[in-house]
């Protein structure tokens, strides 16, 4: 039986923009179960507070990190008898601005009707907060010409904390340096992946990568969109990634650090592939879960599990998109991708259905799909714009695909993200408008259901399930590419507001990203922040977020769907981390951060 240390934090009283984790609140004691919790976190109050005795249901909710000089600004303020708010300088206690409260409306996924205060006319740099009489402050922010350049690296260097096959040492992370685990040089062959030339229980070398999740698997279809959003990121964004400096083992080198990271998991993906036929494995794993212990300590054999058409989709498109953002710095590398990208498309050609089937002595993630006509869109487009063939086009047939928000098992968004990217460099076959078309006509969608909210964000219904947080940040990196082809900023307003929502604009009062805000989660389901004995989490992840799933039987305080969440090791269902939960959030926090920086200019 481990036992695990209760995790406390005092407020500092201002926001938190450095990689350790701020918060507040009482203790809460892990569970050695995945499905047990023994406490729920609760906290107080980081900003003045007005002289009310307003209950913490009623405190103003506002992102925690802050906003830039020119972007759009908006606090939701629960129902009261008020309709003027402040917004109050931390420094100095002295109103900078103030406003009307639009109406109140009840947002359906949420118990308090609220209004929203707009406060975008607030242009001078320095910590705030927002006042209503009769409510508590909201959290303190700043507001600055570059608020989100800390995020933006914490949210990477996740990555780099979840690196498998490494040692982490202190000089890179600190207070969470750790042994290393999972070497995988002895990976299995399990029976369902067995072939004449790799039979069972034969012994492939398939090291590096990052842990998918909470766990220690290692997923190709995960890894698939993760590692997309992250080129993506480098693709469209250079000259911001080409200075960004995160204290990795390969900074210094003449290689964006970004690209750097991702490089660890491209690694790792190119050895699943099999070198006899070109087909990809789903995924590495030991046979079930193992107990919350650091990766140093386990031991359980490790297998590389069926090939499947999705797995081998998903590392077609990703190989194809990596070898054109690898050229400028390995030709070699380069080639050797787009090569791996073509051998993968046409096993998948000849292996079109192939749905991925759990075997029974394994229990791991199965990352399951069915349908795989979208995986044959987001390859063919990335083998397309890579190599220039029109084949790969006229195998989109895009006048019949549609486009979706991106998820690990819809990858339309993908293609149709990449295509309007490189427009002006594609062959005379493809349809331009149409590229455009999809893309903006996705983007109003998510728009009109922005507006339709009373906490001004983009979720329905349908966006509150397992990784709600995650689909936000989709939503919004959808807004932010129909902003680069329109030119048009309420989409980056659109994109602001999701991201104001994960940060705190939601009715949890949570600042969703581990590290920063008044209050973050502390409890993550992430082996490693469970396992060390560090008080704080590993800073930078974004947690999963509210649902009304409740699939882990944990104690939550509300059914609704945003207040459905639980800052605990229980709630594996709202409060795990994954690595294609973070990987929009990088993409949004550094297009708004370039956005900005060009707006100030």
């Amino acid at each position: 039986m481990m036992t695990f240390k209760p995790r406390t934090l005092a407020f500092a009283g201002s926001l938190c923009l450095t990689l350790a984790a701020c918060g507040g609140g009482t203790s809460s004691n892990n569970s050695n179960s995945d499905s047990t919790s023994s406490s729920v976190v609760t906290s107080s109050q980081s900003s003045t507070s007005s002289a009310s005795s307003a209950s913490s249901k009623s405190r103003i909710h506002v992102n925690q990190v802050g906003f830039a000089l020119g972007g759009k600004k908006v606090a939701v303020i629960p129902q009261s008898e008020a309709t003027h708010f402040s917004v109050i300088n931390a420094a100095t206690n002295i109103e900078a601005a103030s406003g009307e409260i639009d109406a109140y409306q009840q947002w359906s996924y949420a118990a308090e009707a609220v209004g929203q205060a707009d406060f975008s006319q607030l242009t001078v740099p320095g910590e705030y907060f927002v006042r209503v009489d009769g409510l508590n402050d909201s959290d303190v922010f700043v507001i600055a010409d570059d608020p989100y350049s800390e995020l933006n690296k914490a949210v990477i260097k996740a990555y780099y904390y979840n690196r498998a096959s490494t040692a982490l040492e202190a000089q890179y992370a600190g207070v969470w340096a750790r042994e290393s685990g999972h070497p995988d040089t002895q990976v299995l062959i399990h029976p369902s992946a067995a072939s004449a030339e790799r039979p069972a229980e034969s012994v492939i070398s398939s090291p590096k990568g990052w842990y998918d999740a909470g766990d220690y698997g290692k997923y190709i279809v995960n890894s698939g969109i993760s590692t997309y959003t992250l080129l993506a990121a480098l693709e469209h964004y250079p000259e911001l990634y080409a200075e960004r400096e995160l204290n990795i083992p390969e900074s210094g080198d003449s290689v964006p650090d970004l690209l750097d990271e991702v490089r660890w998991n491209l690694d790792w993906m190119l050895s699943m592939q099999d070198p006899a036929d070109g087909g990809v494995y789903h995924k590495l794993t030991t046979k079930n879960f193992v107990g919350v212990v650091m990766p140093s300590d386990t031991a359980e054999p490790r297998y590389v599990v069926q090939k499947a058409t999705a797995a081998t989709l998903n590392f077609s498109a990703v190989m194809a998109a990596a070898s054109r953002v690898v050229k400028p710095y390995d030709t070699a590398l380069a080639s050797q991708m787009l090569t791996a990208a073509k051998r993968a498309w046409q096993w998948a050609e000849q292996n079109p259905n192939v749905a991925y089937v759990q075997p029974g002595d394994v229990n791991t993630g199965a990352y399951g799909d069915s349908n795989f006509a979208d995986e044959f869109v987001w390859a063919a487009a990335e083998l397309y714009i890579s190599s220039g063939e029109d084949s790969y086009y006229q195998a989109i047939n895009a006048g019949s695909a549609g486009n979706a928000v991106p998820s690990w098992s819809q990858s339309l968004g993908l293609a149709w993200m990449s295509l309007a990217a490189h427009a002006d460099d594609l062959t005379a076959v493809a349809n331009k408008a149409l590229i455009n078309q999809r893309v903006t006509e996705l983007a109003d969608a998510i728009m009109a259901t922005g507006e339709q909210s009373a906490y001004g964000v983009s979720m329905a219904s349908s966006d509150f399930v397992w990784g709600s947080n995650g689909v936000a940040m989709n939503r919004a990196m959808m807004l932010v590419q129909a902003y680069r082809v329109s030119a048009d900023s309420q989409y980056m307003d659109g994109a602001q507001a999701l991201l104001d929502y994960v940060l705190g604009r939601n009715p949890t009062e949570y600042s969703f990203v581990t590290g920063f805000g008044a209050r973050p989660p502390m409890d993550i389901h992430h082996r490693p922040s469970a396992a060390d004995d560090v008080d704080a989490p590993v800073p930078g992840f974004l947690a999963g977020g509210p649902h009304s799933g409740q699939q882990d039987g944990c104690n939550y305080p509300s059914s609704l769907a945003a207040e459905s969440y639980l800052d605990d090791w229980c709630s594996y269902s709202t409060n795990e981390i994954t690595i294609n939960w973070n990987a929009p959030l990088v993409y949004v926090s550094g297009a708004l951060e370039t956005y900005y920086l060009n707006l100030s200019k």
